[in-house]
């Protein structure tokens, strides 16, 4: 089907991968791309030359668009910028920020510009700044969230922009894309349902978390220090939480206490130590299967349960 994120894009599918840090490298985005949709190569806090080399690595197994999640606060963020519009990759996503300052370099590269966004005023800002879509991610999801879910913001931000929406946060299957062109989105970005894709190259151990959590297995720390994420619940995140809620622990010393989790759950699979990062729909994610076999499986709901519904997406 196409809509106005397909047209923007030019891809098949309006569904983009999530740029999930330590996760999202090329193999992933490849097998994305291939089934219609949009991969994302997460940048997290990478070099520009590692950054480089998983584009590369994408461009050799796929021949459709594809784009870099780049995370505004990462220590690398000025070279990582200037090395998409070297290379001039199709598409970038921003989190953590109001990516402004690079949109006039990503412009003359040719780079379509999708910053995440949690509020109305940062979609409008980002849509002055000269941003071509925005992608609304309620709390729903895995990984740093905001305050809003994602039925309030989607509608609210798609009614303060002109420019397309995309919901996030939340989002599975069929219903939740059907979900989101209601509120007004016109594609949506998933992350939760990617992480057991076969391409995925996460560890086994995360897989298995994912594809045995249920409904209320996940949970949100970090709102003491300012930035909250959204995790499975393990030992790792039940230790977090009480150290977060001791006001005689230092920040610090908290902050200390997150350094590394990601990678030790996403790369090693450590169980004791790793932060499994992952959304609310977790629980509905019941098998592994290839990224193409999960997006031919949602757009032919998608198309069932839309049949004879007129809808400006």
């Amino acid at each position: 089907m196409q809509t106005k994120l397909t047209k923007l894009l030019g891809i098949r599918c309006p569904i983009i991968q999530g740029g999930m840090a330590w996760i999202a490298d090329a193999s992933l985005a490849s097998a994305v791309s291939n089934a219609g949709g949009l991969g994302i190569i997460s940048a997290m806090n990478a070099g520009a030359d590692w950054v480089r080399e998983e584009i590369r690595k994408c461009r050799a197994m796929t021949d459709k668009p594809f784009g870099v999640n780049i995370m505004l606060m990462s220590p690398h963020v000025e070279e990582v910028a200037q090395m998409v519009a070297e290379e001039k990759v199709p598409v970038v996503t921003t989190g953590a920020g109001n990516p402004s300052r690079f949109v006039k370099m990503w412009k003359e590269a040719g780079i379509k510009i999708l910053p995440v966004v949690a509020s109305t005023a940062l979609a409008k800002m980002v849509e002055r700044a000269g941003a071509d879509a925005v992608i609304a991610e309620g709390g729903e999801s895995g990984g740093h969230v905001g305050d809003l879910t994602t039925m309030a913001l989607v509608p609210q931000v798609a009614d303060a922009v002109k420019i397309p929406v995309v919901a996030a946060g939340g989002i599975g299957d069929a219903r939740g894309v059907v979900a989101s062109f209601a509120l007004g989105a016109c594609g949506v970005q998933m992350g939760t349902r990617f992480l057991v894709a076969k391409e995925c190259t996460v560890s086994e151990e995360y897989k298995k978390k994912v594809l045995a959590a249920k409904d209320i297995s996940t949970m949100v720390t970090g709102r003491r220090l300012g930035h909250p994420v959204r995790a499975i619940k393990t030992t790792y995140t039940n230790q977090y939480a009480k150290l977060e809620a001791d006001s005689n622990f230092p920040d610090e010393k908290l902050e200390e206490f997150g350094v590394g989790s990601l990678r030790l759950a996403a790369k090693e699979g450590n169980t004791e130590k790793g932060c499994f990062l992952a959304g609310q729909i977790a629980g509905m994610v019941n098998r592994e299967q290839t990224a193409a076999e999960m997006i031919e499986e949602i757009m032919a709901d998608v198309e069932k349960r839309m049949e004879g519904v007129q809808w400006d997406v």
